[in-house]
């Protein structure tokens, strides 16, 4: 079964449905490269994607640790490159919101580095990631 159904909108705009949920996320293409940048570029979901895993599999071995975490936040920067143009890097600041023993915090640190996002992206794209605690 497909995962999602991507429809091209025009003027360099997509649209893509989640089929399970409906959900629906517009893509632009960004400015630097003919297009308005009202909406994440393909490339910009790609690196958010990066931080959306890892806070999510943090969230599944959280839960079965007794932690919360709820309202941590990502700051996500993507770098591209020329000749091809790529993601040449990305860099992902996590700020947990949370203070945690050492022993929970390098659980939850190495599981970070387990999301499966993080295993997909090609290994060079510099992945520069900190992790902040309170």
């Amino acid at each position: 079964m497909s995962t999602s159904k991507v429809k091209y909108l025009g003027n360099l705009r997509t649209e893509s449905t989640h089929l399970q949920s409906g959900a629906t996320i517009l893509t632009d293409a960004p400015t630097d490269n003919h297009g308005r940048g009202k909406a994440f570029s393909p490339t910009d979901m790609l690196a958010n994607s990066l931080a959306t895993c890892m806070l999510t599999v943090m969230g599944i071995k959280a839960e079965t640790l007794g932690v919360d975490f709820t309202g941590a936040t990502a700051d996500v920067t993507k770098i591209m490159g020329t000749e091809p143009r790529r993601v040449t890097g990305i860099k992902v600041v996590l700020n947990m919101g949370i203070a945690a023993d050492e022993k929970t915090k390098t659980i939850l640190e190495r599981t970070a580095f387990t999301c499966p996002v993080h295993f997909s992206l090609h290994p060079k794209i510099e992945k520069d990631i900190t992790i902040n605690w309170l």
